[in-house]
């Protein structure tokens, strides 16, 4: 279950998200389970499932429970440094003495395994070499010969309880092994034996001779008498008519226990400390077994194991070697002192460092808590000359340049809201509506690539059968560029007002707007301008073109650029504009625009282009004029690819008919 619903049930349900109304689900459904089963009723076939669901439930409650884990406890940042000097610290020194101690636990099983196996080894060795004594003699004929072997035979029984002189044995042993010598153990039934055989020669031929040894509880107390009690289990392969509950497995081999032997009377060695711990080791001997004769020789097996202490086992280890040994353990003594003074050490300097970091951080948080209240004033006590004291000095600037930031905030705002209101002075300069006159149709929009634009249009009836088209782009952008444009429109105008008949000479007037701007503008500061007149009664368009993008007239023939007139206004003090005059056939689309509608550029540097901008006019010529506006604007945009535009975009289209 979630652990969030264990921490507050109260209301809980109703915060619960879809996998949590799943793992409450599964938590029901096994819930469920249980008491069907509690009743005495099961339902086949829900083993997996089961394991399933609970897989689930539990890795989910885990998940959660982490997440609890990092939201609640871990915010403060003491707890976090906490638990992360466990897992860099405490953890890899649990894993590190965690691998020391199975590595330890390893070594010192197969440390006892090994002695016991040496041991057997040794006494197998020592009888090959009575063995190998007693058939050196054993080719005598005389009396004197067979006394010193009995001589042998009888000595090799002090050592070896049981010894017996056994030329069977030893002739089937070297039949088994398939071997002219053989020494190791022997099996016959549930009875082991040690024997050392070869192939010995004398005046009567070739025959086997050889000792053997009874394997049983005498020979046992003799294997490492001070290393603590033994155990041995007797073998013999598996067959197939055998139970397999007193079968076992060990790899491909499998075997029957036929006996077990124990020494008596030898107790496990006094603990001499809480780290001498008791050990047990576990050693494998093959035998022969006698049982199968004349086939392939049949292979059983001895185990052995002890029970010691850690104690017993470093005598072995560090005593054998004398003094140096000693020395070697003494020194291991010293390293693992040092080695946890040294920890300790660590961790009183951790614990220091962790203090310091988290009560600056702490003095931190405060600060900024009376700061947020508004107290501007509290400084932060800086104690040392590291990383946080320098965090602490950043802290105290910071908060003696806020009210610094606060009075520049503050004049920002007041500077954005003074450019708003430029913004709507602008928009009152262009056309709120557009004129409705019988024979011509028009409409213009204005895409500012800031807040104020430097482009500018509009339209002036000027007597009820002529109207004044204007489109005019101002060098620069921003406040400068719309002040700028503001003066031009005045001016315009008023230039206009003068004119009471509307019959308006474009050339003198472009001449005069140059003029105004050339004398009341710096000289940096210039306009492109298109300016025309539309006589619906006469079908005549008169215009200037004073260094503006020649705007296009689609007729029903072709398609016209209009570019008679001269350079841009506000340069030059005298210039003398021209005046072009077009007969303009029922049906053509005027359209003027700014260059920030032909300027924008596409991954590969290429300009969106005056004929890219004809194609899109051509393909939309028979669209309604606010459509076929805003499918240049989005053709442009299109083309640049980027959300936003370097420059101010104006598009101003007039049907005339």
């Amino acid at each position: 279950m979630p652990p969030f619903l264990l921490a507050s049930p109260a209301g809980a349900w109703r915060k619960l998200s879809r996998p949590d109304w799943l793992a409450v689900s599964l938590a029901l459904f096994l819930v469920a389970l249980k008491a069907l089963e509690a009743s005495g009723r099961t339902v086949p076939g829900l083993g997996l499932l089961k394991v399933v669901c609970y897989s689930i439930l539990i890795g989910y409650s885990s998940f959660r429970l982490v997440s609890w884990i990092r939201r609640r406890k871990l915010w403060s940042i003491r707890n976090r440094l906490i638990v992360a000097y466990l897992f860099i610290a405490v953890v890899p020194l649990f894993l590190l003495g965690a691998m020391a101690g199975l590595s330890a636990w390893v070594i010192y099983r197969q440390l006892a395994a090994f002695l016991i196996y040496r041991d057997v080894l040794g006494k197998i060795e020592r009888l090959a070499e009575i063995s190998r004594a007693a058939a050196a003699i054993a080719d005598r004929d005389a009396g004197e010969g067979q006394t010193a072997v009995r001589s042998i035979v009888s000595s090799a029984a002090k050592e070896f309880p049981g010894a017996r002189w056994a030329s069977e044995d030893a002739s089937r042993a070297l039949q088994a092994s398939r071997t002219t010598t053989f020494a190791g153990l022997l099996q016959r039934g549930d009875e082991l034996y040690l024997l050392a055989a070869l192939q010995g020669t004398s005046g009567k031929g070739t025959q086997a001779v050889g000792i053997s040894v009874p394997f049983g509880d005498d020979l046992l107390a003799r294997i490492v008498p001070d290393l603590g009690p033994v155990q041995a289990s007797i073998t013999r392969p598996a067959g197939p008519n055998d139970d397999p509950s007193r079968v076992a497995e060990l790899g491909e081999t499998r075997l029957v226990t036929l006996r077990q032997l124990a020494t008596r009377n030898r107790q496990l060695p006094p603990s001499r400390g809480i780290f001498d711990l008791s050990v047990s080791g576990l050693s494998k001997l093959d035998a022969v077994s006698l049982d199968n004769v004349g086939t392939s020789p049949a292979r059983s097996v001895l185990f052995l194991s002890v029970v010691s202490r850690t104690s017993t086992l470093n005598q072995w280890l560090f005593a054998l070697p004398g003094d140096v040994g000693s020395i070697f353990a003494r020194g291991l003594v010293a390293v693992g002192v040092l080695f946890i003074l040294l920890e300790a050490a660590a961790l009183f300097a951790g614990i220091q460092m962790s203090r310091s970091i988290t009560s600056a951080v702490d003095e931190l948080y405060t600060a900024t808590e009376r700061v947020k209240e508004g107290d501007l004033s509290h400084r932060v006590r800086v104690a040392r000359h590291d990383q946080l004291g320098a965090l602490g000095d950043s802290f105290n600037a910071m908060t003696g340049s806020i009210t610094d930031l606060i009075e520049e905030q503050r004049q920002r705002q007041r500077l954005e809201n003074e450019i708003s209101i430029a913004k709507e002075v602008q928009e009152q300069l262009f056309p709120r509506h557009f004129p409705q006159m019988p024979g011509v149709e028009l409409y213009a929009a204005c895409h500012a690539a800031r807040m104020v634009s430097g482009d500018y249009y509009d339209f002036i009836p000027l007597a009820p059968n002529r109207v004044a088209i204007v489109i005019a782009d101002i060098s620069g952008k921003g406040i400068s560029a719309a002040l700028l444009m503001a003066s031009l429109q005045a001016a315009l105008r008023s230039q206009l007002l003068l004119e009471v008949s509307g019959d308006v000479n474009t050339a003198d007037l472009v001449a005069r707007l140059n003029r105004h701007l050339f004398l009341n503008t710096s000289e940096d500061r210039y306009a492109t301008l298109f300016f025309a007149v539309y006589d619906t009664e006469t079908h005549t368009l008169r215009y200037t073109n004073a260094g503006h993008l020649p705007p296009l007239l689609v007729g029903k023939p072709a398609l016209r650029k209009l570019e008679e007139g001269g350079m841009v206004v506000g340069l030059f003090d005298e210039f003398s504009y021209e005046q072009g005059t077009i007969a303009v056939e029922p049906g053509s689309l005027l359209v003027a625009y700014s260059d920030g509608v032909t300027e924008p550029e596409n991954a590969y540097g290429e300009q969106f282009g005056q004929k890219r901008l004809a194609d899109e006019v051509l393909r939309h010529r028979n669209a309604p004029l606010q459509k076929l506006a805003d499918q240049l604007f989005l053709a442009a945009e299109e083309w640049g690819g980027t959300p936003g535009q370097a420059d101010d975009m104006t598009v101003l289209v007039a049907r005339l008919s």
